[in-house]
């Protein structure tokens, strides 16, 4: 456990919220999974910040409806896919790098009977597997921080969208580059490998060929979220050591009380982006 991540699949792999650990808290709560429903998960896999309101703001500024095509960049778990599928109708094709938590996702999707309307597959958002101009709308959540090449990402997110319709994410912002043993200590806690400033995404989405751009700083309400979180962290690490599945390593916990500082001062923070294909 005390071993530093040396990729984002690895940090995944060790991540404490996983499918496991969901279906375990489920099973604590309700004494069995017969039955379960898309709402019996929104309190658990939604592993992003602001929960099913950020989606909603997401969906909102994406203009996500009944019969949507959106992919997930990052989908994770593909708790924000079934939201989208179960709240609004959408079908969400997930990309996900980490192959254990592409099998969570279906595990969770199967069992809530959206297998329809949510997928999640391998891939890598530097090259995504989907045909040029084939959706209607790109959303991530907190990844784009875990992205080697961002402007590729957002390459792609332009190639696959339809002419006319949007991207809408979230991620981590710096105003200023941070020290060097807080960016060491971000990769081998968190593998944060592109931190970039609010007015470099405005800029990196302008020379993807993206227009009408938004950018809000999302910092000061992150804040609270993130102290929030943390503290769910700490509770939850011995609650997976328990359960038997993956409880994160050190220097997770490590780079999340610096994370929870360095947001506090300002230092970091998160935006909240959107912009349409010309």
């Amino acid at each position: 456990m005390g071993e530093d991540i040396r990729s984002a699949i690895d940090f995944y792999n060790r991540h404490p919220i996983s499918a496991q650990i969901v279906l375990a808290k489920l099973r604590q709560s309700r004494g069995h999974l017969d039955g379960l429903q898309p709402e019996d998960l929104f309190a658990h896999d939604q592993d992003h910040y602001g929960g099913t309101g950020a989606i909603d703001a997401l969906a909102h500024l994406g203009e996500i409806g009944a019969g949507t095509q959106v992919a997930d960049f990052c989908a994770g778990l593909g708790g924000p896919a079934r939201y989208l599928a179960h709240r609004y109708g959408a079908v969400v094709t997930g990309i996900e790098l980490t192959p254990a938590r592409v099998a969570g996702a279906a595990d969770l999707t199967r069992i809530v009977g959206l297998e329809g309307k949510v997928r999640v597959i391998e891939g890598n958002v530097m090259q995504v597997p989907l045909a040029d101009a084939s959706i209607d709308v790109v959303i991530s959540q907190e990844a784009f921080l875990h992205v080697p090449d961002v402007p590729r990402a957002l390459g792609e997110a332009h190639r696959i969208l339809k002419p006319g319709r949007r991207i809408a994410f979230t991620t981590w912002i710096v105003p200023r580059p941070l020290s060097d043993a807080d960016k060491d200590l971000m990769w081998r806690g968190m593998a944060a490998v592109s931190l970039h400033s609010l007015e470099d995404y405005r800029r990196l989405l302008s020379e993807a060929g993206f227009a009408a751009s938004s950018a809000e700083d999302l910092t000061a309400e992150w804040g609270q979220i993130l102290r929030e979180r943390l503290a769910m962290y700490r509770k939850l690490r011995g609650e997976t050591e328990a359960a038997g599945t993956p409880a994160g390593h050190d220097a997770f916990y490590d780079s999340y009380v610096r994370f929870v500082e360095l947001v506090s001062a300002g230092e970091m923070g998160g935006g909240r982006f959107a912009a349409m294909k010309k």
